[in-house]
């Protein structure tokens, strides 16, 4: 039901993109959407098709309803035969010319699938709906929006000829906050994956009115669908580039079509640089005037990952072997505009003698180069070489971390600067925009050792972090011990139960080498279990020489000076990693060594491995989500510093809120000048977390307003009105948003917040009751139906059957007082734990009724044993009350568990042996659905 207030939005809306040129048309449901698509395509294409032409155009829409597969039909021509055996081409969008295009919009078209949906406004595009517009009354959450739009997903989008799963982009608002984001699919849905619109000053804009008269322009609209739109290979999914990378996209598109000149582009590190620039490469390769693109990365950002990526977004694009000649053909090669390259065989391609003459004839070729991550220190003599060999180039750096005259280092009495190299800044996105928009995340940083001002403090250890700075005081053997100690001790702390990963970085291979060691023997002795591995130059020359960057590393050492005891100490950690994950990676041979540099790579990213150990390697150029943690044992500056905290800031989740950086060295002063350097002197506040003391501060005040609200757990019980409950929730999440950032904190407790733990377990087990309350399929809509619980902060991965069974194992020897105690623990262990109250019961009957009877020690095989059981006879129980085809049934659970595919209403009801009246069909219906889905998620959902 719509309210008012969003009927109101509504209208005023779709008044004002009639006035801004759309046709504002009727469509109640899906017959006449297919009436006006027949219309449009033949509008568009200047061509009347038969009902047999538009059966066959029907046929080829509908063929797949896979959001990723739509999108390339929604691209391409179709050519058919029609009935006078002429070949016809049908073009659904025109991506050349993106203006000549028919744009109408409409509202409340009723689809019905699973249940029976009606959206809000809906752009169509030659007849096809493109963009789905989503309303909310001013004052609720634009996640309500959201999340509506996740349920019309589940439960419509796809049903009968699926045009709704064109649709390229939704847009949600509340009047005041307008966001967009690309359409998910079954991927699963994320909110921090979408995005306010901005004027290329970077200023948000946020009011409904002020967004449809720019982004909801029709030539920008349909710019943004055409050309904006990456479909993401790998994934098969569709990525909509932000809109700081639309403008930098456009400023290089300009420079290139209206001058000669050179620019880079500063984006912050974690903003999606290298979508960026890919995105600019694939554009400009399509200007007639541009002979070659070449993307150029440093080649140890070209890692498994990030070729994965670059071929992800054009397959086959990326040529990952390190021979040269086969780039030189591609220079050669006419029918391939795009090339993408590492800066190291670019080099080797322009000087080397053997290459030279093949690469002649390209010297007067226009040539625009690319350069992700311009800061590189090698860059400068690349930079030359290009300037000196190509006549006919223009050169775009991209950066997250400019040179600037104050953080840059002198080459043969040179300071060469990004400005110097490149010219022009054409766009920029510092990390304060980027944290403001939650593109990245702010950095927590915790310095530990001796520092006078803090008292009674976790982190306050006897470390020295500056001082006497000298290589025998801060590598001493008791100093490292104590710090190896403090790590272990809050490693779960800071990754949330190791949920994320972390890299320790240090100053030295020497200094690596110890550390590595002394985790390596507190394992032995059982201190800790973290699965830890290093990466590190074996060359004779491994010290930081300059703390204002990080020395890229070479994997070719065939010309360095190698220092083989330090290949020897790696050639042994490398052969234990070998053992731990089965691999057969060595020292002995560079693309060996440069392969176990991808592999550990990966590993990071795939949380298998806990603290990786470096020196300079991964803390430049290094994407993973999952890392959240820095340990700084190292002196860092400018550059070096942000581009190494920015290895823990992407975003990821609500679990994930800030980026952890613990220094064991006094980077206070570093940390603040390099702050003011890359963004400015205010900047702070933002981009590093408060103090403990805050956030105790601020959640007392959110427990307040929450005793306020319900003044006991109880109480909960007794909140009178859905919008009682609703202001609970909110009120709660507020609690347990704030308990995720505190409890990071090496000092927190609860004994510093006014709210104790069980009181909070207590409140959090009645607001679960509330979510498992919205899961249930009912008839009527309800407020909360809509509303984020945002589960995953209280769920935690090591609570799970197998992890309770372990419980169960050790229970089994204790006295009966103990046991007792014991299995209440567990109890309320499963109680709390998102992911198993659907078990609760089954779990509870079976500690009770089973637990004293088990005589064998393999309380697993019991368990599956009893739960294979009580599956039977719940299945035969929903067959009999329900009186349902028990072989249709079956059927249908497979189907489920095959396809993860909530099944509609009507094929519910079909199960049924005797069918019901239509009066009764959907009430049956709902009683069915959610009987199925208890089922389901209590037998089959871990």
């Amino acid at each position: 039901m719509t309210s008012q207030s969003e009927l109101i939005l509504e209208q005023n809306l779709i008044g004002q993109l009639a006035a801004n040129g759309y046709d504002k048309v009727t469509i109640k449901d899906e017959s006449d959407l297919l009436v006006n698509l027949k219309k449009q395509l033949e509008k568009h294409n200047n061509k009347v098709f038969s009902d047999s032409d538009f059966k066959q155009i029907l046929n080829h829409l509908s063929k797949s309803n896979n959001i990723f597969e739509k999108a390339l039909l929604l691209r391409d021509k179709f050519a058919f035969k029609n009935d006078n055996n002429e070949l016809v081409y049908v073009e659904f969008i025109n991506m050349d010319f993106w203006c000549q295009n028919e744009y109408q919009v409409t509202n409340q078209i009723t689809v019905e699938g699973s249940y029976k949906n009606r959206y809000d406004v809906t752009i169509l595009i030659n007849g096809l709906p493109l963009v789905q517009i989503e309303l909310k009354k001013t004052g609720l959450e634009l996640k309500e929006a959201y999340n509506q739009i996740n349920r019309y997903q589940k439960h419509s989008f796809s049903s009968n000829t699926g045009l709704f799963n064109f649709i390229q982009l939704f847009v949600i608002s509340n009047g005041v906050n307008t966001k967009y984001f690309s359409n998910f699919g079954n991927k699963k849905p994320d909110f921090k994956q979408t995005f306010y619109w901005t004027d290329d000053n970077n200023k948000r804009i946020s009011k409904l009115e002020d967004f449809a008269n720019t982004f909801l322009e029709k030539c920008h609209l349909s710019k943004m669908v055409t050309k904006y739109i990456v479909l993401h290979d790998t994934d098969k999914m569709l990525m909509v580039l932000r809109p700081y990378q639309f403008f930098a996209v456009e400023r290089i598109i300009d420079k290139v079509k209206n001058s000669n000149h050179n620019g880079y582009i500063w984006h912050t590190t974690g903003s999606g640089k290298t979508l960026t620039s890919f995105k600019a490469s694939q554009i400009l390769s399509q200007l007639p005037k541009v002979d070659k693109v070449v993307f150029c990365v440093d080649r140890q950002d070209l890692d498994y990952q990030t070729a994965k990526e670059f071929n992800a977004f054009k397959p086959d694009c990326v040529d990952t072997t390190n021979n040269t000649k086969s780039l030189v053909n591609q220079f050669n090669d006419a029918n391939n505009k795009l090339i993408v390259t590492t800066i190291q065989k670019l080099y080797n391609a322009i000087t080397k003698e053997h290459h030279l003459k093949t690469m002649d004839n390209l010297k007067d070729k226009k040539i625009v180069f690319i350069f992700d991550e311009c800061h590189r220190s090698q860059f400068g003599d690349t930079h030359k070489k290009i300037t000196q060999y190509f006549n006919n180039y223009q050169m775009f750096g991209f950066t997250g971390t400019p040179i600037f005259v104050d953080n840059a280092t002198s080459i043969r009495g040179i300071k060469q600067t990004t400005a110097s190299l490149f010219g022009e800044k054409l766009h920029q996105y510092v990390i304060t925009d980027a944290i403001k928009d939650e593109n990245v995340l702010r950095f927590s940083v915790e310095y530990v050792g001796k520092y006078k001002e803090k008292e009674n403090s976790q982190n306050e250890i006897d470390v020295e972090v500056e001082s006497i700075d000298t290589k025998e005081l801060m590598e001493s053997p008791q100093r490292l011990e104590k710090i190896a100690s403090y790590i272990i001790q809050q490693h779960s702390i800071k990754t949330h139960n190791r949920e994320f990963t972390a890299i320790f970085c240090v100053n030295s291979v020497e200094t690596l080498i110890k550390y590595f060691n002394l985790f390596r023997e507190l394992k032995k002795q059982g201190k800790h279990n973290l699965n830890i591995a290093t990466i590190f130059s074996y060359t004779a020359n491994e010290d930081e020489k300059n703390h204002n960057s990080i020395e890229e590393e070479d994997f070719d050492f065939t010309d360095a000076k190698v220092n083989p005891h330090t290949r020897d100490v790696l050639e042994e950690y490398i052969q234990e990693y070998n053992q731990t994950f089965k691999t057969n990676y060595s020292t002995r041979d560079s693309i060996l060594f440069y392969n176990y540099y991808k592999d550990i790579a990966n590993r990071v990213r795939q949380k298998q491995i806990d603290i990786l150990f470096v020196v300079n390697m991964f803390l430049t150029g290094f994407d993973s989500k999952t890392l959240n943690t820095l340990y700084v044992d190292k002196n860092l500056r400018h550059h070096g510093l942000i581009q190494a905290y920015s290895r823990t800031n992407r975003i990821l989740g609500e679990k994930k809120s800030q980026g952890n950086i613990i220094a064991f060295r006094n980077l206070k002063k570093a940390t603040d000048d390099a702050i003011a350097l890359f963004s400015n002197k205010e900047a702070k506040e933002i981009i590093i977390m408060q103090p403990y003391e805050k956030y105790v501060k601020d959640i007392n005040e959110a427990y307040q307003k929450l005793i306020e609200v319900v003044p006991n757990f109880e109480a909960v019980d007794d909140l009178a009105s859905e919008d009682d409950e609703l202001e609970f929730i909110k009120a709660f999440r507020d609690v347990i948003r704030l308990k995720n950032v505190i409890s990071s904190y090496v000092d927190f407790s609860f004994e510093d917040i006014d709210l104790d733990e069980q009181e909070f377990e207590n409140y959090k087990s009645k607001y679960l009751d509330l979510y498992d309350k919205t899961r249930e399929v009912k008839a009527k809509t309800s407020i909360l139906d809509e509303v984020d619980f945002e589960l995953e902060l209280i769920h935690r991965d090591d609570i799970t059957v197998s992890y309770i069974l372990a419980l169960l194992a050790n229970l089994k020897a204790t006295t009966v007082e103990e046991k007792e105690r014991r299995q209440k623990e567990i109890l309320d262990l499963v109680a709390g734990e998102t992911k198993l109250r659907s078990k609760r019961e089954l779990i509870e009957k079976f500690i009770i009724e089973n637990l004293p009877l088990i005589q064998s020690d393999n309380i697993e095989d019991d368990y599956n044993t009893f739960m294979d059981a009580e599956k039977l006879k719940a299945f035969n129980k929903f067959v009999e009350e329900e009186k349902l085809n028990a072989e249709k049934l079956k059927k249908l659970t497979e189907d489920y568990i095959f396809t993860q595919r909530t099944p509609t209403k009507q094929e519910v009801v079909g199960l049924l042996e005797n069918q019901p009246s239509i009066l009764q069909r959907s009430s049956i219906g709902d009683v069915i659905l959610n009987k199925f889905i208890n089922f389901i998620n209590t037998f089959f959902k871990d």
